[in-house]
């Protein structure tokens, strides 16, 4: 039944997205592994955990596509299910350390022996375990995500006013986390990382491994998200979004569609969160910023919102871009980034992705009209050359 679902969204422009992923998923990793240094194929060991957190922001905004350019939910809170699951990815990975830390404890964290913990808090055991922090880093967003929407969405909060209240939820868990009471790293957050599943993480395999789970993880969350928006189900979210009054007069239970694309969003945020921070290597407070959340918009938007590869494109390209100016002209880049929205939002409001789409569509209807004005005339001219029965 799923296998048949997912099976049905994947056209041949969903292909095509795909095979490019897995392609990347194998091209980088291959590359930087086995050609020789210098070689001009070669993608050097620096750019590979760079490469990989484009695929996550990437797979982020993917995520807030899913509520925003199909269900109409402008989430400015995203930032937070990233940063959840990033703490429980960071979580496991400094139990791992173990007495190879600063302060050589084998069960408390160099911070927690700093700030003079007597014992691991509760919420940190079961983290030594993998299979533990990969439930977690589904489990925390999710839930966080379902409460906060069944509650938001009962009482049809929208438009405006859900924006802002999931931006100060965002920026609720930003300065709860800053607290050192809190148990996770205070302002330094969490960092220091020396393996995962006892694999070295600074090793070239790691990298490279690390790399092709995120373009398998970015592959799978757009063969989802696709099925998703394809189904039936994914119809009534674009009436939700178009007309939610009009959707809900029909009979529909808006509030359950509403909720459940929120939580799945959650959920693909906080698995690309879990995979950013071995990547890299650090994971504070700073994440769960509202300028942070603001950002995966203007990514969505650059793209193009409503089209899922749209947000892709544009995360890859802002933050592109963003490596690029913060290595030229930092001073700038804010600037820069405020000038590419405002650009955007006069010239191309559809995005990058939406623009080509709707002018490929318009050159298809106008080839299509001009085809069917030849063949009017072609038979009009030819009734008038035969004969009539009469004649």
């Amino acid at each position: 039944m799923i296998t048949k679902t997912l099976m049905r969204a994947m056209d041949g422009r969903a292909f095509l997205v795909v095979a490019i992923l897995l392609a990347i998923a194998v091209f980088v990793p291959a590359s930087n592994l086995y050609l020789p240094t210098g070689h001009p194929l070669r993608v050097p060991d620096h750019f590979v955990p760079l490469l990989g957190k484009y695929l996550t922001y990437a797979m982020l905004a993917l995520a807030l596509d899913l509520v925003w350019g199909f269900c109409g939910i402008l989430s400015l809170g995203h930032g937070a299910f990233f940063a959840l699951g990033g703490y429980a990815m960071g979580m496991y990975l400094m139990r791992q350390i173990g007495d190879r830390g600063v302060y050589a404890n084998p069960v408390l964290p160099d911070f927690m022996v700093f700030l003079n913990y007597d014992e691991l808090p509760w919420f940190w055991h079961g983290f030594d375990m993998f299979w533990f922090a990969a439930l977690m880093v589904v489990l925390v967003p999710g839930l966080l995500a379902f409460v906060f929407g069944w509650l938001a969405f009962r009482s049809r909060v929208t438009g405006v006013y859900l924006s802002i209240i999931t931006q100060a939820m965002t920026y609720a868990l930003m300065l709860a986390f800053f607290r050192n009471d809190m148990g996770f790293g205070g302002n330094n957050g969490l960092t220091d990382f020396k393996d995962i599943l006892g694999a070295p993480l600074q090793a070239g395999t790691t990298r490279a491994a690390l790399f092709a789970a995120s373009a398998v993880a970015l592959t799978v969350s757009f063969i989802v998200c696709a099925a998703i928006v394809r189904s039936k189900l994914g119809k009534v979210l674009v009436a939700v979004r178009d007309a939610e009054s009009r959707t809900r007069f029909l009979g529909y239970r808006v509030e359950g569609y509403k909720l459940f694309a929120f939580t799945a969003s959650a959920v693909i945020a906080g698995i690309a969160g879990a995979l950013y921070v071995p990547q890299v290597g650090i994971i504070n407070p700073g994440e769960f910023a509202p300028a942070n959340s603001i950002e995966i918009v203007v990514w969505a938007a650059v793209g193009g919102r409503g089209t899922l590869v749209g947000p892709m494109i544009g995360a890859v390209l802002v933050n592109a871009g963003k490596s690029w100016f913060t290595g030229v002209w930092p001073e700038f880049w804010l600037f820069a980034l405020g000038g590419l929205f405002v650009a955007v939002t006069l010239f191309l409001p559809r995005g990058i992705v939406g623009t080509i789409a709707g002018g490929w569509a318009a050159l298809k209807a106008r080839r299509a009209s001009a085809h069917a004005e030849e063949g009017v005339d072609e038979s009009t001219t030819t009734s008038r050359l035969e004969p009539s029965p009469a004649e």
